[in-house]
């Protein structure tokens, strides 16, 4: 039997596992991430054979040495390893299915800062979160790994069959494309990608650099988008794509310089799926605007609202077989001609296919959709152990008033005029708001009753 090691709890988040390297998350604790993992892996198979788990890395200075230390403690516990080496984490995703693999694990921080790295795990066919992860701790603690039974590790290119799977989604048109990768890992295939589409394409911040000298890859941020905004203008582009840390979250402009965000992408892409599938299903998350519902209705299709996080929504798609989901934060998810997962190259690949198809620009099919005013998403502190409370309490006063809400990630509450959002953050001891009205004035109507609310739980609100 190995020896357990407890890991610090501030990493093990409710969809994956995320530290500071050094300090809350080193090379001896990722080893014994990968023991717990392959042991729940063998725990958890039928088959008499070893697990085979595929392992990815983004670029972030700090991953090689934690895959390797990942790789090390899933051979030990008895696991084969297919390693593929450096790129976006839907093209581990994507060897997972190739590969037909038991499980995978993507060494990747996200869109976090470049001290940050973690986690991102599927395992039988499906997300591993929430409960998993609670698993996952218990399983590295006991440290009840059976020694004797060393698996082996090789290297697998899967790139090449990656980029080729998603140039299948490649349209007609030549469209003029500015593409920012931020120096994460989309721009470890990005180049491959561009040199088999038609049109002209503008690449920017291509080098994967874990310093990430351009800016942060975070593309819900609009000052991150500055520099894409600029090339677009600067370069006459019809259309400005650009992706996080690790590819699994895609921002856009329009060739005039606007953002669209994630609800108004899913609303754009609902079309051709819907078309091709009336009546299915399209998820939303609770952040997202009224009108992604609304237009989904209007589409023909059935418009689904659910939790907030990538874990939960590829679960519900998989539940009930919906064809495309998508959240604020910028992960879309194709289960219509793809497998399910948020692929921000890929939904690259689907906007451009449906932009070609429609024969308009993106700005003509923006200027189409209703256009609310609204929030930024706010964050603002609770402790952890009171956050989940606030909501909870709200909820209940909601109710008892009769006042019309959702409560299925938070609180939302909804009236003529717009709703607001109250939920508590999964990662971090924060409160997250949102609120959005069809005017200025229902809008502010809709912040006071907010503000009265958190008052009278005893928060502070946050200055809208």
């Amino acid at each position: 039997m190995s020896g357990g090691r407890t890991l610090d709890e501030a990493i093990l988040g409710a969809y994956d596992i995320r530290g500071i390297v050094g300090e809350t998350l080193t090379g001896a604790d990722m080893a014994a991430i990968g023991r717990g993992f392959a042991t729940i892996a063998r725990r958890r198979s039928a088959a008499d054979r070893p697990p085979l788990i595929c392992v990815g890395r983004d670029g972030r200075l700090s991953s090689p040495d934690l895959e390797a230390h990942l790789v090390e403690g899933l051979t030990d516990a008895g696991a084969d390893v297919l390693r593929i080496g450096v790129g976006p984490t839907p093209m581990l995703y994507f060897a997972v299915h190739e590969r037909c693999s038991d499980g995978g694990m993507m060494v990747t921080g996200s869109h976090n800062p470049p001290a940050y790295n973690g986690v991102k795990m599927v395992l039988g066919g499906r997300p591993f979160f929430g409960p998993d992860i609670d698993e996952l701790a218990q399983t590295a603690a006991a440290g009840s790994v059976p020694l004797g039974s060393t698996g082996k590790a090789v290297e697998a290119d899967i790139a090449g069959a990656y980029v080729a799977r998603l140039l299948a989604e490649a349209g007609e048109g030549s469209p003029a494309v500015a593409w920012d990768a931020g120096n994460g890992a989309a721009g470890a295939v990005l180049g491959a990608i561009t040199d088999g589409l038609p049109g002209r394409h503008v690449l920017l911040n291509a080098a994967v650099d874990g310093t990430f000298p351009a800016h942060h890859p975070d593309p819900t941020v609009a000052e991150n988008l500055a520099q894409l905004i600029d090339t677009v203008r600067a370069e006459r582009c019809d259309l400005g794509i650009a992706f996080d840390g690790d590819g699994d979250r895609i921002g856009v402009v329009d060739g005039t310089g606007a953002i669209l965000w994630g609800d108004q992408l899913v609303a754009l892409l609902a079309r051709e799926v819907l078309r091709e599938r009336p009546g299915a299903t399209v998820i939303g998350d609770v952040k997202a605007s009224r009108v992604l519902f609304d237009e989904i209705a209007r589409l023909g299709g059935t418009p689904l609202m659910w939790r907030t996080g990538h874990a939960p929504i590829k679960a519900k798609m998989a539940e009930i077989g919906a064809p495309l989901a998508g959240e604020m934060s910028g992960h879309i998810f194709f289960a219509d001609r793809y497998y399910g997962f948020d692929d921000a190259l890929y939904a690259a690949l689907r906007l451009l296919r449906l932009i070609a198809g429609e024969g308009r620009s993106l700005a003509a099919l923006r200027a189409e959709l209703p256009c609310p005013v609204s929030t930024p998403e706010v964050r603002f502190p609770c402790p952890d152990e009171r956050k989940f409370q606030v909501a909870d309490e709200i909820g209940e006063r909601l109710s008892a008033a009769g006042a019309p809400f959702t409560g299925i990630d938070g609180v939302r509450a909804e009236s003529a005029a717009g709703w607001w959002l109250l939920r508590a953050s999964n990662t971090q001891p924060m409160l997250v708001a949102r609120c959005e009205a069809a005017d200025d004035a229902a809008l502010q109507r809709l912040k006071d009753d907010l503000a009265s609310q958190l008052r009278t739980s005893g928060i502070d609100p946050p200055d809208f």
